[in-house]
């Protein structure tokens, strides 16, 4: 039998889940998601529900060779060492899984505005305004991190729940992102300690994509 994808029955199922319902253990019948472009239109349709304003975005890829992906994140989730009116700390009931990830943030000076001509990685380095430490905390609206298929995940924002901005480097071309210590600890515990370990590689190339 034949099940037309639904990208409206698989964005309510996951705002359900924010409200509160039980964690999805997978998507309904007729909402595995076949491609990319479906995954990104649940994620709009989940955003537009949820209102806000989208505030960044969170850019990855599965290996440095592979086609990227990305998930808009909300001004609500967004947590900002430049902004003293928020909080540095996660709201009770944000996040439903506290999963903590080690990231790069990059902040632009200005605008990319859409174009028929492709960016250029010159372009977009110059438009880079700062680079950041980041802390992304990692949620899911299914029952468990990581237990779907990829696009699944991708369509649930990419499992984003938070991320915390730390201080900016504006001398940020000196860094090399692949080679950068990265030491993660949690209430004094270091549960991370590696150089790089992106599994994107350089992570300026998911940023032209994200530009194109």
């Amino acid at each position: 039998m034949f099940v037309t994808f639904s990208v409206d029955r698989l964005a309510e199922s996951f705002l359900r889940v924010r409200a509160g319902a039980p964690a999805l253990p997978r998507v309904p019948d007729g909402c595995d998601v076949p491609s990319p472009d479906a995954a990104y239109q649940v994620q709009h349709a989940t955003l537009r529900a949820l209102g806000g304003r989208i505030a960044g975005w969170k850019v990855g890829a599965a290996t440095p060779d592979s086609e990227p992906f990305a998930a808009p994140i909300l001004d609500a989730t967004l947590f900002d060492d430049g902004a003293p009116t928020r909080s540095s700390t996660l709201p009770q009931g944000l996040c439903r899984h506290i999963g903590v990830e080690a990231e790069i943030a990059y902040r632009f000076g200005r605008a990319l505005p859409p174009r028929a001509i492709p960016y250029t990685t010159d372009e977009v380095c110059d438009a880079i305004a700062s680079a950041h430490t980041a802390i992304e905390i990692i949620d899911t609206r299914f029952v468990e991190p990581g237990s779907q298929p990829a696009l699944d995940h991708l369509a649930d924002q990419q499992s984003h729940g938070a991320l915390f901005v730390g201080p900016g480097i504006a001398d940020w071309r000196g860094l090399v992102p692949v080679q950068e210590r990265v030491t993660l600890a949690i209430d004094g515990a270091v549960v991370a300690d590696h150089p790089g370990g992106n599994s994107a590689g350089d992570p300026i190339r998911t940023l032209v994509w994200l530009a194109a």
